[in-house]
């Protein structure tokens, strides 16, 4: 197939590069993160694995002068980050190609429609956990699942992806998709900035546990004001899941606080605070959150 474009030099980015370089994909990173640019142009990907590194050859992009008619897309960037990414595939992306969105948090595919138009934006979610250890060096954090959205162009993508070793669905509901995700986000990426610890540390404690449950509880009221069905029983029981099955993966939002990096807390705790306010449905942990998430960025910022 053509080359596919990851937009995005983080974690995911590079477990994603890795995998679909190692099965014989051309991949082309897009980023703006000069030292992970280097260290891929220099290096490649270092996949760490119990086996020892392994290197991944790609290629490297700074800006989209040099991918205008790429196909395919996959959007790996922070959501804070999504709308520099769209106005570069609005230049790079063909028109008959596809962004696939696989980010956190809600808002992410709209972004990239208003720039591309709607046939060429797609969402999808992954639980797929991975940390960054250094520029270009990652490590997988947990297995997990790509849902995406039933969409005409993405199966080559899908396919891809389902060769270089990833488990990938199609769903027809995309916003049961959207939402099913962010609830996980909400129950396991606030807790484990705020705390410092990997994602299986949470179910070590009763209380930590519980705040899991007050903040899905909200997830769960906000969806339903909006007439969204979930559709799993036990909304809890999926995000403690998820915590086991990454257990030693340490969050997205982790890893942005230990570097004194944005973090996507509006995108997620945020945007459920935003979406209850507008549904007249009080969510006052996912409020607290967002903003004892706010306030360690302040300070790792102020110590620097």
């Amino acid at each position: 197939m053509d080359r596919i474009l990851i937009v995005g030099t983080g974690a995911l980015a590079n477990l994603f590069g890795a995998r679909l370089s190692e099965a014989g994909f051309q991949v082309v990173m897009l980023g703006t993160w000069e030292e992970g640019l280097v260290a891929l142009r220099e290096h490649g990907i270092r996949l760490e694995s119990p086996e020892g590194v392994r290197r991944y050859k790609v290629q490297v992009a700074t800006g989209p002068e040099a991918l205008e008619g790429i196909r395919y897309a996959l959007v790996l960037v922070k959501s804070w980050q999504t709308a520099r990414a769209a106005r570069q595939l609005s230049e790079a992306l063909a028109q008959d190609g596809i962004a696939l969105s696989l980010q956190n948090g809600l808002g992410n595919r709209e972004t990239l429609a208003g720039e591309l138009g709607e046939m060429r934006a797609a969402q999808g979610v992954t639980t797929t956990g991975a940390t960054l250890l250094g520029p270009a060096h990652v490590r997988p954090g947990g297995e997990g699942i790509i849902s995406v959205g039933d969409h005409p162009r993405l199966p080559p993508l899908v396919d891809a992806l389902r060769t270089s070793g990833f488990e990938v669905e199609t769903v027809a509901d995309v916003n049961a998709l959207i939402w099913k995700k962010l609830l996980i986000n909400v129950a396991i990426n606030p807790l484990t900035a705020i705390l410092g610890v990997p994602n299986g540390r949470l179910l070590e404690s009763d209380a930590a546990r519980k705040l899991m449950a007050l903040a899905v509880q909200e997830v769960e009221e906000v969806a339903e004001a909006y007439g969204i069905a979930l559709g799993f029983d036990d909304p809890l029981a999926l995000a403690e899941k998820v915590a086991k099955k990454t257990a030693k993966n340490r969050s997205s939002m982790l890893q942005d606080i230990s570097r004194g990096a944005p973090t996507e807390i509006d995108a997620i705790c945020g945007a459920v605070y935003r979406a209850g306010r507008d549904q007249g449905v009080s969510t006052p942990v996912n409020h607290t959150l967002t903003l004892l998430v706010k306030s360690l960025v302040d300070l790792k910022g102020k110590n620097r």
